[in-house]
């Protein structure tokens, strides 16, 4: 076993049990590891199918907090979103984006640390929800990254933590087909990723099962603190990662 496939290996094992425990952040955690030894064009992919992997791994457990009518608005959204996305990436400076997004999770994060458990923003209504979802889209197709934005809303929005898992898992696992759906179409899947596919699926199994299960014992308030904190440290890593491409 070579050097690459033992980094690929723990990066894959490592986002599964974050992902399992927080329902999202499985791309920016690979990404730390495989940005040293994979090509982005390789890496990509393999990030939205472990992910999509991950969540399809863990839903058994948390398909209780499902609920179509909060789901719909996101997702159809969402699904809107992720070609923009893709259409996206000839337009943008991916490191710059990505710049940006961690500079703005790295300011917002600390603060609504600062909110009072049980605060609940009610406004905007359907639409609202739509727009998160529409941006997650976007950011899928971009980077595989459809969870930040949706998980940082329905966390303003004060849903409990069953509710935003099962409705964040379902609309997580429908913009991670669609963006393998367009990596298809667009030949961005090479025979290389999909070897390395059959590699990460196994490994990443068990670590998202025992993440997901830790899930369960939390509580409520520690669960928002879990979510909010990860999304800080998401933004970090996005910043660490392409600083020096910036400046």
């Amino acid at each position: 076993m070579d050097w690459t496939l033992v980094v690929v290996l723990l990066g894959a094992a490592a986002a599964g049990f974050v992902q399992g425990v927080s329902g999202f952040a499985f791309s920016l955690v690979s990404l730390s590891f495989w940005a040293w030894v994979l090509a982005p064009q390789l890496a990509a992919p393999m990030a939205v199918f472990g992910s999509l992997a991950g969540q399809l791994v863990t839903l058994p457990w948390v398909w209780r907090g499902f609920d179509l009518r909060r789901l719909l608005p996101m997702v159809v959204a969402g699904l809107v979103g992720v070609p923009v996305g893709v259409t996206l990436l000839h337009w943008l400076d991916p490191p710059v984006f990505r710049f940006f997004l961690g500079c703005f999770l790295l300011v917002y994060c600390p603060l609504a640390l600062l909110v009072p458990h049980g605060y609940a923003f009610r406004g905007g209504g359907r639409a609202a929800d739509a727009a998160a979802g529409f941006a997650g889209g976007v950011l899928g197709g971009i980077g595989g990254m459809s969870g930040p934005i949706p998980t940082l809303w329905t966390t303003v929005r004060g849903w409990d933590k069953d509710l935003q898992r099962g409705v964040l898992q379902a609309f997580n696992i429908a913009m991670h087909v669609a963006t393998l759906t367009t990596y298809a179409a667009t030949g961005s899947i090479t025979g290389e990723a999909l070897g390395l596919f059959a590699w990460i699926a196994p490994v990443l199994a068990l670590p998202a099962i025992a993440g997901v299960l830790l899930f369960r014992r939390l509580s409520p308030p520690v669960f928002r603190r879990v979510v909010l904190g990860l999304l800080g440290i998401s933004g970090a890593t996005l910043v660490a990662g392409s600083f020096g491409a910036v400046f």
